[in-house]
């Protein structure tokens, strides 16, 4: 069985409109004229109001184009604090020119918070970026980006980590981290230069771009800021120097290096053999190029309609399970692994040429308590087995994972999958999240996950991909409720797994933390495993941990069990404690 997963992202943008307000008018009467309540008599004996002539206010009149320019330049506030660094830093090789100027053009708080929001919904998700992945999986890949990509600024901010964070880890890296002598290729001129550090990052395939994606960074400056190029030829040191680094012609004799600046186009690699086949493919580069920075678009919009209208299903409904957890990212921020469970035997499957495949889109978004999206996600998940092992494949589970960052809060998660291969097949989910706040003074834990596989990810792959939280790759178990412990079976191990948060510190640099683990047998309330440590001996300095155990279960009898880590802080004085129930089957 092949189990694989394609990425997209969801984004619409709505135009901020603004209203002025006009002021109200008054008539006033002249010293000599008779007061407007004053009633006059005509020959008939009947008393009437005599008319009043309506002037026309000046201050009703609808403002000219110029006058409202005007009136909002003098009552726009100079942007300071939040809203400048939000502009200047947070997002200024993202947002663009007409973007910045609306939001420069913005009169109060109000409007810019309104416009902040919908800058993000336009991107969202995520927020995020390019056709596949721009903030899908942003804070999960963030601290990544900060840690290799940093170039005095913070890595999620340069190139690098754009293209890392919206598209993840590239299928292969050729680094030139030192720069130096470097053979050209025939497609680049051929001959010998010098370059700048350098790295070529290759995709073999992106959804929307196409396939063998190759991203250029350079880092002209030798300060390790690495920037995205279209122009191949950036990366040559000896570009500009008379006489150095010439190509294949040039050393022939069969060009000028002068002739580099003399055409125009994109790049200056100069004449060599197959440079010239190249000069026709500037225009696909730059719509690559045009492509990797893009927007993302709407890929599942049947979806999107069906969770918009609360349509009323006209099939069989498509029943999943859904688990969400809560681990810290930051004191701002916090992940939302959300997981999926779909029954392989709910899946329509078509058979060709003796393999059977089913395919279920996945669309899932995130409205805070005013109504307005704040994150969403689309993926396809595949389910491909040989036809004759279908009917044994039916009986499994195939389980999807996306990790939502999230500000503390309350938030509504909807989520809805369609079976491809049978429309009218849909299934829709809805619950609230109340995303905790991991204040700093306070000891905390990360939610606490039975895993039905946990296992240590190489260190290329920390903080990337399904699954993976940290250097751990975690695959939650989901139960069909709530309230219904998660099933395991005797020939399978119990692993567990949870974050601690907020740990003292001493005044000798260490931690002082009790950590004892229990499995009870809630039919008798017995313990079955009772094991204790200490902070200190898994990571004595640190203020969090990551605890992580495995458990065999063929000792146990069916039943049902739970879980308890609990955590005795004596630097603090505080404890916490976490429980998660569980089945045994045989």
């Amino acid at each position: 069985m092949k189990f694989s997963q394609t990425r997209f992202v969801l984004s619409g943008i709505a135009l901020l409109t603004l209203s002025c307000a006009s002021a109200a008018a008054y008539a006033q009467t002249d010293t000599g004229s008779a007061p407007a309540s004053q009633m006059q008599q005509d020959d008939g004996g009947v008393t009437k109001t005599p008319p009043v002539a309506e002037k026309p206010d000046p201050l009703k009149r609808r403002l000219t184009d110029r006058e409202e320019r005007q009136r909002r330049k003098a009552t726009v506030q100079e942007l300071k604090g939040t809203y400048k660094t939000w502009l200047d830093q947070d997002v200024r090789w993202i947002i663009t020119d007409q973007e910045a100027k609306t939001f420069k053009s913005l009169a109060n708080d109000e409007e810019r918070d309104a416009f902040i929001e919908q800058f993000w919904l336009r991107r969202n998700p995520n927020p995020d970026s390019v056709d596949n992945e721009y903030r899908d999986e942003y804070y999960a890949r963030i601290a990544y980006a900060n840690e290799h990509f940093a170039a005095g600024k913070p890595g999620w901010m340069t190139d690098r980590g754009h293209i890392y964070i919206a598209y993840g880890k590239p299928d292969s890296i050729d680094s030139h981290p030192s720069g130096g002598t470097y053979d050209r290729p025939m497609d680049e001129g051929g001959g010998e230069t010098s370059t700048f550090p350098f790295e070529v990052w290759h995709y073999r395939y992106l959804e929307g771009i196409g396939d063998n994606v190759d991203v250029e960074f350079v880092d002209t400056c030798m300060c390790g800021d690495y920037h995205a190029t279209m122009d191949r030829s950036e990366k040559d040191a000896l570009k500009h120097v008379p006489g150095a680094g010439l190509t294949q012609y040039e050393e022939m004799g069969q060009s000028k290096k002068a002739d580099r600046f003399s055409g125009g186009g994109l790049e200056q690699l100069g004449a060599g053999p197959n440079a010239t086949s190249q000069q026709s493919k500037e225009f696909d580069r730059l719509d690559q190029f045009a492509k990797l920075f893009a927007p993302p678009p709407v890929k599942f919009a049947d979806l999107d309609n069906f969770l918009a209208t609360s349509k009323v299903l006209t099939g069989p409904p498509f029943l999943f399970d859904v688990r969400t957890d809560y681990v810290k990212l930051t004191n701002e921020t916090v992940m939302v692994p959300v997981t999926l469970q779909i029954r392989n035997g709910d899946i329509t499957y078509t058979t060709k040429e003796g393999d059977s495949t089913g395919t279920v889109n996945i669309l899932g978004r995130v409205s805070n308590i005013t109504h307005h999206i704040v994150y969403s996600f689309e993926d396809t998940v595949k389910v491909e087995t040989p036809s004759d092992l279908l009917q044994r494949e039916k009986n499994n589970m195939s389980v999807y994972w996306n990790a939502i960052p999230l500000p503390p809060g309350m938030y509504k998660l909807e989520i809805a999958i369609k079976d491809v291969n049978n429309p009218d097949h849909m299934g829709v989910w809805r619950r609230s999240v109340d995303v905790p706040k991991f204040d700093d003074d306070r000891l905390a834990s990360s939610s606490l996950i039975l895993a039905s596989q946990m296992e240590r990810v190489p260190s290329k792959d920390v903080g990337a991909g399904s699954f993976v939280i940290g250097n751990t790759k975690v695959i939650p178990r989901v139960a069909p409720t709530v309230s219904t412990p998660v099933t395991f079976h005797r020939a399978q191990n119990l692993n567990f797994w949870m974050q601690v948060y907020n740990l003292g510190i001493g005044e000798n640099k260490r931690n002082d933390a009790k950590i004892e683990y229990q499995v009870m047998d809630l039919a008798n309330n017995k313990p079955i495993l009772d094991l204790q440590e200490t902070a200190a001996k898994l990571n004595p300095n640190a203020d969090q941990l990551t605890l992580e155990k495995t458990m065999s279960l063929a000792s146990l009898q069916p039943g049902q069990y739970s879980v308890t880590i609990k955590v005795d802080d004596g630097v603090s004085k505080q404890k916490i404690a976490q429980s998660a129930p569980f089945t045994v089957e045989q």
